[in-house]
């Protein structure tokens, strides 16, 4: 049988009142009788019931985290800064692997109402008018992380993904290439396939010649879509000197195929990844790749998600934090 919060009062002499005023740090309580409380507590071995207490107060302090794949990297890290924040503001995370699939997401989300939690971060690929619905109607306050909606109609932290591409062909342009291929997501999902797209073309059409659509070659983020998409670019007639692509673990798909037909990185081909995770310092020669702030859009998305939960004020509903190209030995 569990301990209950009557078997403490019992234990030490008090009632239920006092037993809850100390378990909740209330500071009306004489210390002797602390003490007395606390002694029954340690000895019973009792635990507070989380969810009576949230169902009693409407707050669980219990904060829900979607996000496409658990293992990467990327989200690893966003992941981090979620909870070191959540942590820092004394609330717990219930972590969830959506696959970006949209009817798993959608679950996963009524999933979490159920549970009482006071607020939810997401992180997934497109955001669709199911999405729009479900977040419409959540009566918790709920904030996209690395994930934008088309209307930005809910709070939101990411960098300039745009930008941030356009930065990275302008780099290759003016370093005088003029065939630069492009590895990309889904053309449907607005940040690694649409927004780092059309930045990419905004370079090229400003600076370089016109866009050539054979150029870009649409991968899944994965290595293994790096490796494929290397030879793919390979069998132009023109092979690109330079390659942009929308997720480090896809650029070093492209270093290794390339290296794998014989070409030498950055001599025969300059490549830039995105993210700039661990993988940028572990491959050979190290990767020259955009710096998404990922542990910064974590930890930020968790404090404006406390802002909302906590009815303070908000100035901000969609933040962009700064983004920079870290250079290394894939490009020269």
């Amino acid at each position: 049988m569990n301990t209950t919060i009557y078997d403490v009062a019992r234990e030490a002499g008090v009632s239920m009142a006092t037993v809850s005023r100390v378990v909740n740090g209330n500071p009306n309580v004489k210390p002797t009788t602390r003490k007395k409380v606390l002694e029954a507590i340690e000895k019973l071995g009792y635990r507070p019931n989380a969810v009576a207490r949230g169902l009693a107060s409407k707050r669980t302090t219990t904060v829900g985290v979607i996000i496409p794949d658990i293992s990467s990297i990327f989200f690893a890290e966003l992941a981090r800064g979620i909870e070191d924040i959540a942590t820092m503001y004394k609330y717990n995370i219930i972590l969830c692997n959506s696959d970006q699939n949209k009817e798993k997401e959608i679950h996963l989300i009524n999933t979490l109402l159920e549970k009482q939690v006071d607020g939810i971060v997401f992180m997934g690929g497109e955001i669709t008018e199911d999405h729009v619905e479900e977040f419409k109607r959540s009566p918790v306050p709920i904030v996209l992380s690395a994930t934008v909606d088309a209307k930005k109609e809910f709070p939101s932290v990411n960098i300039n993904y745009e930008q941030a591409a356009y930065d990275a062909v302008k780099f290759l342009i003016e370093k005088g290439h003029k065939r630069i291929g492009l590895l990309t997501g889904s053309l449907e999902d607005p940040i690694n396939g649409y927004q780092k797209f059309v930045g990419y073309r905004r370079a090229i059409e400003e600076f370089a010649s016109p866009f050539h659509e054979e150029n870009v070659v649409i991968g899944d983020y994965t290595y293994d879509s790096g490796i494929e998409a290397m030879d793919k670019f390979l069998e132009f007639p023109e092979r690109p000197t330079a390659i942009f692509a929308g997720s480090d673990e896809m650029a070093l798909g492209i270093i290794h195929g390339a290296q794998d037909r014989g070409l030498h990185v950055p001599e025969d081909l300059e490549v830039i990844g995105f993210d700039n995770t661990r993988l940028a310092a572990m491959v050979r020669p190290t990767l020259t790749s955009v710096v998404q702030p990922m542990y910064d859009i974590g930890a930020v998305s968790m404090r404006l998600l406390t802002k909302y939960m906590n009815k303070e004020e908000v100035t901000d509903e969609v933040v962009l934090l700064p983004h920079r190209i870290e250079f290394r030995n894939s490009t020269k």
